[in-house]
């Protein structure tokens, strides 16, 4: 028969917010000796506590939700790692989602993780979705956005990076290194990374004097399998580019792979540029040369700012742009 909390009071000839406070470890004035007993009994009566029946008092649940748009992609396991790693410091439990890019899956969650009570929510919005909705103003709880800003999605705080200026930096130094004519395979410009990457490239190109030719601009999606697609495509229109800049990195590996099959030599003949440095970057044949973005410490630090919010729901807190770098390695001559 299992055990209650009323019952471990009774035994402990304590009160029920006693054992509460020793279970939830807030018990900073009680005493040595009542923390033990009260720990001897739960251990001698194996009690377990109902985080259900907490939940319902405190209205918190320790638990918060997040949601990411492809859990394929290099990049965002370790930006999950981050919040899950700052979390359970902080005592919390993550409910992972994977939305498989598909926004109405998005808002199916979001009902979700509100009904199981999460006390927050850190979200990256699929790429393919253009605006918010109505679903997402239902919002009952504070909500931090990562990496993909919402443009009309009101949300207590938002961790990106500074996708023009590194988008530049990488642009930049292909021009330096003699690139004149560069291809753009970009990812959807239903997504804001993707048209501030654009708006780097065509800074840089403007500041070195080179004119814009619409004919290399190519927009695709984050996968290995569109830069593939795209990369293919320029080459058998037999446009002239000696080099791709890409709009992440798993674009870039599928744009190298079919260079090669067109037994293009990578940076000889070709030289190419990804974003975001996942860990493929360093195992591609040439290493990458790309823009690094912080995914881990955009976790890490969306964790932190949310669970702060929840903890002090009337801070108002700013906005976190988090700086790039380029990394330079073998894909660039």
């Amino acid at each position: 028969m299992k055990i209650t909390i009323k019952e471990i009071a009774k035994l402990a000839d304590v009160s029920i917010a006693t054992v509460s406070k020793v279970v939830n470890h807030k018990d900073q004035h009680i005493s040595e000796l009542t923390r033990k007993r009260i720990f001897d009994l739960i251990e001698e009566y194996n009690y377990v506590p109902n985080r259900v029946a907490s939940s319902m008092i405190t209205k918190k649940t320790n638990s918060i939700g997040l949601i990411i748009p492809d859990i394929t992609n290099p990049f965002f396991p370790e930006v999950a790692r981050g919040v899950e790693d700052y979390a359970n410091l902080a005592g919390f439990h993550v409910v992972l989602c994977n939305s498989d890019n598909n926004p109405a899956k998005e808002i199916s969650y979001i009902a979700m993780l509100q009904e199981k009570m999460v006390d927050g929510i850190i979200f990256t919005s699929s790429s393919l979705r253009k605006n918010s909705s109505k679903e997402f103003l239902k919002f009952q709880i504070p909500v931090i956005t990562v990496d993909r800003d919402i443009e009309d999605l009101k949300t207590q705080g938002k961790i990106t990076v500074d996708n023009i200026n590194g988008a530049y930096s990488g642009v930049s130094y292909m021009i330096e290194r003699g690139y004149k004519k560069i291809l753009h395979l970009a990812g959807p410009l239903s997504s804001k990374p993707s048209v501030d990457r654009h708006k780097g490239y065509l800074k840089a190109l403007e500041d070195h004097n080179i004119p814009y030719d619409d004919t290399l601009f190519y927009e695709g999606n984050y996968t290995a399998e569109w830069g593939y697609t795209g990369a293919k495509e320029a080459l058998e229109h037999t446009i002239a580019f000696d080099s791709i800049f890409c709009g992440n990195d798993m674009i870039a590996i599928g744009a190298i792979k079919a260079l090669k099959e067109f037994g293009l030599n990578v940076p000889d003949d070709i030289g190419v540029v990804g974003f975001d440095d996942i860990y493929m970057a360093t195992v591609v044949t040439p290493n990458l040369t790309t823009i690094c973005q912080p995914n881990y410490k955009m976790g890490y630090k969306a964790a932190e700012m949310l669970i702060e919010l929840i903890k002090n729901p009337h801070r108002v807190l700013d906005d976190v742009v988090l700086k790039t770098e380029l990394i330079i390695r073998e894909s660039t001559k």
